[in-house]
């Protein structure tokens, strides 16, 4: 299926790792132009460099710490100054924050600024020039928000999918798509360096929680991503899209 990609420009946040990576590669090899930002240089140099060698366009790079004053509006700026307009935002940043005992006000803020906030401060920076071109494509890559402890970067995953919900019904009618996928455990720093760190943890893991008897590969995701980027899926807004092989418990 021809996903009718070809030619669109999309910025993608948290770009230098995992799902950031995936997803870079899946929207290059749909014939986006493509803008990538995170904090490493490095990281963000080799991937722009591999993707022109693999004959496709080369990414533009925005080094950002999302977390710095004004960063939103810093990428937004500069994203400005070499694209005529963005088509398509992933919104991939975020972390998990479990925590000792209840949290202390500076760890709450920080978790609500860096898994939603920032997100928000960026799709609105975009959204004028969407709704004139017609058209947009909002995807935000959150977590889950089934609380099984106190972790403070659980709550900000809830307020995306009430906050994509609401704008999704304000900007649909501009041609102007927002969703949000949960993904379960993918292969990524998060899972293979800090929570599921070994090949035994990983195994046992997928044996007491996933029905399709792996971890996922970021390719998984981004196939996802692709769709719901295309003209074709112009009907699907304002949906959390769980991609995680059967691991949630429950129905919706």
């Amino acid at each position: 299926m021809d996903l009718n990609l070809n030619g669109k420009t999309a910025l993608v946040t948290g770009a230098s790792a995992g799902l950031g990576v995936g997803i870079a590669w899946m929207l290059a090899h749909e014939g986006c132009t493509l803008v990538l930002t995170a904090r490493r240089k490095d990281r963000l140099d080799s991937l722009a460099d591999e993707i022109e060698q693999r004959g496709y366009i080369r990414p533009s790079i925005i080094v950002q710490d999302i977390m710095a004053k004004g960063a939103a509006d810093a990428i937004h700026s500069a994203t400005r100054e070499s694209h005529q307009r963005i088509d398509i935002l992933i919104n991939n940043v975020g972390n998990s924050r479990p925590m000792t005992g209840f949290g202390s006000d500076a760890e709450w803020d920080e978790a609500m600024h860096l898994n939603f906030g920032f997100a928000r401060q960026l799709t609105h920076a975009f959204l004028p020039a969407m709704q004139t071109a017609g058209f947009g494509r909002i995807v935000n890559i959150t977590g889950s928000d089934e609380p099984v402890a106190l972790n403070a970067g659980v709550p900000p995953n809830g307020a995306v999918h009430i906050w994509a919900k609401a704008l999704s019904r304000v900007v649909g009618s501009d041609g102007i798509t927002v969703n949000s996928i949960p993904p379960g455990r993918i292969h990524s720093e998060q899972i293979d360096e800090r929570l599921l760190p070994s090949k035994e943890a990983q195994e046992a893991w997928v044996a007491a929680n996933c029905p399709v008897g792996y971890i996922g590969e970021p390719d998984d995701l981004a196939v996802l991503v692709a769709f719901i980027c295309s003209p074709r899926a112009r009907y699907i807004t304002g949906q959390v899209i769980h991609v995680d092989g059967g691991a949630r418990h429950v129905a919706h």
